[in-house]
């Protein structure tokens, strides 16, 4: 009778987890007073991750949203200067087990004891910075914080939906 409860609840628990490791963040932030319908080019003036494979992809991913939203990228002397930087760390999550009777008055009434331990997992983020290249002013910021798999092919697709979403309201409108 035991494990009849205590499977489901484990299930429970790590779906939950696995739902919130999983959840990615994407935050954009921008100049207000800004016509973004003025800038028609752009150039990069730096991609720069803690692993030079992904320079490319990164630019890639940017250069596939930009040009979708009619910008064209130019060698140098653009309207816009894109800077990407990409990062790495290890984030710590608590996972706790409880152990023993489900049917006692054990700790909150889940059993007679809980272990909890640490756990750490991968997170990268990705932010991309556009500057008018002119007054070096940033007028637009857009970041993808995410989990990292250990296969580098999740990790693209991952990366790729968080560019996506980073430019979906792109290029925003001016309130002035």
């Amino acid at each position: 009778m035991k494990l009849h409860i205590r499977i489901p609840a484990i299930i429970v628990m790590m779906i939950v987890l696995s739902t919130l490791m999983l959840a990615q963040e994407v935050q954009t932030d921008y100049d207000h007073h800004v016509d973004f319908s003025n800038y028609k080019t752009y150039s990069w003036a730096k991609v720069e991750t803690s692993n030079s494979i992904w320079d490319g992809r990164v630019k890639d991913a940017v250069d596939k949203e930009l040009q979708s939203k009619g910008l064209s990228q130019v060698p140098s002397g653009g309207d816009i200067a894109v800077v990407a930087v990409g990062t790495t760390r290890d984030k710590p999550t608590l996972e706790t087990f409880y152990n023993g009777g489900f049917g006692g008055w054990g700790w909150r009434g889940f059993g007679d004891t809980a272990t909890t331990t640490v756990q750490n997992y991968k997170e990268g983020t990705l932010v991309v910075d556009m500057f008018d290249p002119n007054t070096k002013k940033l007028l637009w910021r857009g970041t993808a914080s995410d989990t990292l798999s250990d296969k580098p092919e999740k990790n693209t697709k991952k990366m790729d939906k968080g560019v996506e979403k980073m430019f979906k309201d792109f290029p925003p409108k001016a309130k002035t």
